[in-house]
């Protein structure tokens, strides 16, 4: 009977024992959740145990890390990768790339940097470069292969919508060939093919130039025959 009594009184002790040790690392869990969440809001200027920073200084930017339903906001210098800082009159944010891909982005449908498997080309990441591209480092670049180019063509006729004269100002073109290059040899950009520039045209056309010659015939005659009063003449002015 004596040692049942022992057996339950040791039960009885073991048992608070097991309660005061879970009541002191629940304190101490609580004590460093409670200090974790007062160095979270150092950097904020509004701050709540459950959901951290609501509202930084201006020279930071509100991040908020999105976990199921619930979100806990910290204040950073510049925004994590996959997002861009976008400030605001009340308060700056990190914003969300639109792309999954887009590891850096000016703005949400603007990319600068892709995750290492994507080949960035005028904002947007791809998985290989578009046609009339080839990549280099991790951008893809405008350009084609050729390894030799040719001499300048000579200058076409100097026109103005498809006139060669009657006009001061004109345009002329020039062309040079370009030659493929080998496949083993590096890509380089595409030099120019065509040039073009300003050019001096004849104000007058030949057929203007006949039309004033005529124009000034016709006003001889009519002086000579005023001279000759009402004398009929037969003889062409120009065999007088």
């Amino acid at each position: 009977m004596l040692r049942n009594l022992l057996l339950v009184q040791m039960h009885w002790q073991l048992l608070a024992l097991s309660l005061f040790c879970q009541m002191i690392i629940l304190t101490i869990a609580a004590r460093k959740r409670s200090e974790s969440w007062r160095q979270d809001c150092r950097s904020c200027v509004e701050c709540s145990q459950e959901n951290g920073c609501l509202r930084c200084s201006e020279r930071l930017f509100l991040f908020l890390n999105r976990q199921g339903m619930s979100h806990h906001g910290s204040c950073v210098h510049s925004c994590p990768a996959g997002h861009f800082g976008l400030r605001g009159k009340d308060v700056n944010r990190c914003m969300k790339c639109k792309a999954p891909e887009c590891e850096r982005c000016f703005n949400k449908d603007f990319c600068t940097k892709c995750n290492s498997e994507y080949l960035l080309f005028k904002g947007k990441c791809f998985k290989s470069c578009p046609e009339g591209t080839f990549p280099q480092s991790t951008d893809c670049i405008e350009g084609c292969m050729f390894d030799h180019i040719g001499s300048w063509g000579e200058w076409s006729l100097c026109q103005h919508n498809g006139r060669s004269c009657g006009v001061r100002w004109g345009q002329q073109s020039r062309t040079r060939g370009l030659s493929r290059q080998m496949p083993e040899k590096t890509e380089t950009p595409c030099p120019d093919q065509s040039e073009s520039r300003k050019c001096r045209m004849k104000k007058k056309c030949p057929k203007d130039r006949r039309k004033n010659e005529r124009r000034e015939e016709r006003r001889k005659l009519k002086k000579k025959l005023k001279l000759s009063g009402n004398r009929t003449v037969t003889d062409p002015p120009w065999s007088v």
